[in-house]
């Protein structure tokens, strides 16, 4: 693992602050604006080994401030595969709360999602355990349904216009008698400018953010494994392009043999202000 943390940091050293980081999978501390409303759509695109078909995993979030320490997150997916066919794959209900109101050195948020999926779900937005990704038929794969709670504990930091997080997974099966699943992410990010420009600007060095995240599974309470879980490598772009507009691109490398080659991701998100406090 430490040449490829290595690595890591290598590639985000050399990009250059804002609340709307490029990750896809690592949480910051930032939370939505109380009162506002995000709605996002997103694309999980994968690129499979050993000849599996490609797939198209896209999914519907409705983000909402319900105070500053409080963020509420429901997400709709579904997924479609290359000559095999689509499906609705769940939802998920997330929360995350940050108990410390003022900006420390270490920021820490604690999150908890309830999630209703079934295996044929390919957004990733966390990676746990170990192993591949199932790659049965759609059909088979949508009836083996799952409830299961996540977890996480993120930790946050901003300083010198970078903001660097960590987070570290935890998911339960709620359904099958399994143990807890272990799961990681890092990410680093910084705005290509620091001051804004005095005029209305879509294409001002602020209002874009360049870095990247690494995230995979641990393995679990049985057994820990490294090697044998997927991990990626994603470098990230984010552009703020005015009026509550962001888009977000991601392209992750896999790096081991059970990781995909490549995810490709690309979000778009509009704020509303809806003043419901």
């Amino acid at each position: 693992m430490r040449p490829i943390l290595t690595v890591f940091f290598c590639l985000v050293a050399g990009s250059a602050f804002s609340q709307e980081r490029p990750y896809f999978v690592t949480y910051d501390h930032y939370l939505e604006e109380p009162g506002n409303l995000e709605v996002a759509v997103a694309t999980t695109t994968g690129l499979p080994r050993h000849g599996h078909p490609s797939y198209v995993a896209p999914w519907l979030e409705f983000e909402y401030g319900v105070a500053g320490w409080w963020t509420t997150e429901l997400y709709l997916e579904g997924v479609a595969a290359g000559g095999d066919g689509s499906a609705f794959t769940g939802f998920r209900w997330e929360n995350r709360f940050r108990p410390l109101g003022a900006e420390h050195r270490l920021n820490p948020v604690l999150y908890i999602e309830y999630e209703r999926t079934n295996e044929a779900s390919r957004i990733q937005k966390e990676i746990v355990g170990s192993g591949p990704l199932p790659y049965e038929p759609i059909a088979r794969l949508r009836n083996e349904r799952a409830h299961e709670l996540e977890a996480r504990l993120i930790l946050s930091s901003a300083f010198g216009g970078w903001n660097v997080a960590e987070n570290v997974v935890f998911e339960k099966n709620l359904t099958e008698d399994e143990g807890v699943e272990f799961g990681y992410s890092v990410g680093a990010s910084r705005s290509l400018g620091t001051l804004a420009a005095g005029n209305s600007c879509r294409l001002c060095r602020e209002n874009f953010m360049l870095g990247a995240e690494m995230y995979g599974g641990l393995g679990t309470s049985d057994a820990i494994a490294l090697r044998k879980s997927r991990h990626y490598l994603a470098p990230a772009a984010s552009w703020h392009v005015g009026a509550g507009s962001t888009i977000k691109l991601s392209a992750g490398f896999g790096l081991t043999e059970a990781s995909d080659r490549v995810l490709l991701r690309v979000s778009y998100a509009y704020e509303f202000p809806l003043g419901l406090r």
